[in-house]
């Protein structure tokens, strides 16, 4: 199991930036599917960036592709999202996710019904 700790939200104007993290506890040892997820107001849970532990390949929304980093840190205790060019259309809470261990398929990568694991999400408001 693990637990998942999201800091970092706030609120911003377009243009700006922001960096996400969350801090991995419980078993970092195995490799998994970890992630980004965000909800905007009104709207269902959308899939933003995520990345396999065991190769670092990355997976990213066409809508944030060239704007969003996603990266691991601190020997896979802290994933990071680094967030720029920031648009009001990034709103919403922002939640790291974890699958459970294993390669999987990675047309997965993005799909939130096959992450088990949640953090309790971190606010982002972009203001025009």
């Amino acid at each position: 199991q693990v637990q998942l700790v999201e800091s970092g939200g706030g609120s911003v104007q377009a243009g700006g930036s922001l960096r996400l993290s969350c801090v991995i506890r419980g078993d970092t040892y195995n490799d998994r599917y970890i992630g980004w997820f965000r909800q905007p107001p009104g709207k269902e849970r959308e899939g933003v960036a995520s990345i396999y532990t065991g190769t670092g390949r990355t997976f990213y929304a066409d809508p944030v592709k060239g704007r969003f980093t996603i990266s691991q840190d601190n020997g896979k205790n802290t994933l990071s999202l680094q967030m720029a060019s920031l648009k009001p259309d990034d709103t919403g809470m922002y939640y790291c996710a974890a699958r459970e261990p294993g390669p999987g398929y990675s047309g997965y990568a993005l799909v939130s019904d096959k992450y088990t694991y949640w953090g309790e999400g971190t606010q982002v408001t972009v203001s025009s």
